[in-house]
C-alpha cells in the first residue's frame, strides 16, 4: 500500500495548508494522486459513512487491537527514537517512492504532528508507517502511509490509519485529508474517508504550469 499525490480536490483551508509547504519544499512532485477527506461527525451531512468519536473519554473500536497486534509480535511506537531511517526508506522505496535522503527525512519528521509506526519484534525493522502534518488546531493532512510488502493484507495499514485519525481528533481536528493512488480507494472508505466531498476542488500550485 501507498499513498502519494495526484488528483487536486481540497477544502479552501487545506489549499492554503498544502500551498504553504510547496512554499517551504515539502509537498513532493509530481501530483498523481486523488486526495481524500475524512468526515468526522461533525461534519457528516449525507454520506454513510463510519464515525469516529472525538471524545478522548471514549474507547477506540480498532479493527485489530494493541494486544492483537502485539500478539502477533508487532509493536506500535509514536516517537523517531527507535526508528532506522535507512530501513524506513527501504519500505518506502519498496512501495514505489523514489529513495529519500534520510537528513531530509528525519527534518520531515521533527516537524509532524502525528507519527506511528509498526515494528516487527523479530527484525526490529518498521513494516508500517503513516505521519499527519497540520496547523494543530483546524486541519491536518497524512502522509506516507506505507506497509512493506511482505506485510501486507493482514490489516496493519488500517491499524496505522485508524490510530492516526484518533489521534487527530482526539485533539480536536477534523478537517482530515490524505492523498491516495486510484487503486487504494477502496481501502480508505470504509474508514471514513471521501473524494471531492460536497464537490469542493481546489488548485494546487505547480511550476510547470506556470505561464509568464
Amino acid at each position: 500500500m501507498v499513498t502519494d499525490i495526484t488528483h487536486l480536490s481540497i477544502h479552501q483551508n487545506l489549499y492554503t495548508h498544502i500551498r504553504n509547504m510547496l512554499l517551504h519544499g515539502t509537498l513532493p512532485l509530481p501530483l498523481r494522486s486523488p486526495l481524500l477527506r475524512f468526515q468526522s461527525p461533525t461534519t457528516i451531512t449525507h454520506h454513510p459513512l463510519r464515525k469516529f468519536s472525538i471524545s478522548a473519554a471514549s474507547q477506540p473500536n480498532y479493527a485489530i487491537s494493541d494486544e492483537e497486534l502485539q500478539s502477533r509480535g508487532f509493536i506500535l511506537r509514536r516517537t523517531i527514537e527507535q526508528l532506522n531511517l535507512d530501513h524506513l526508506n527501504s519500505v518506502f522505496v519498496a512501495v514505489g517512492f523514489p529513495k529519500r535522503d534520510t537528513d531530509k527525512i528525519r527534518i520531515a519528521l521533527e516537524h509532524t504532528d502525528s507519527l506511528l509506526w509498526v515494528e516487527y519484534e523479530t527484525t526490529k525493522r518498521p513494516v508500517a508507517f503513516a505521519r499527519a502534518t497540520g496547523d494543530g488546531v483546524f486541519n491536518a493532512i497524512i502522509w506516507d502511509v506505507v506497509v512493506d510488502p511482505n506485510f501486507q493484507g493482514i490489516g496493519l495499514g488500517k491499524a496505522v490509519i485508524e490510530r492516526v485519525v484518533e489521534e487527530l481528533l482526539n485533539k480536536g481536528i477534523t478537517n482530515i485529508a490524505l492523498y491516495s493512488e486510484p487503486r487504494v480507494l477502496g481501502f480508505y472508505r470504509p474508514l471514513g474517508f471521501v473524494s471531492d466531498p460536497d464537490g469542493i476542488r481546489g488548485m494546487v500550485y505547480s511550476r510547470k504550469n506556470k505561464k509568464n
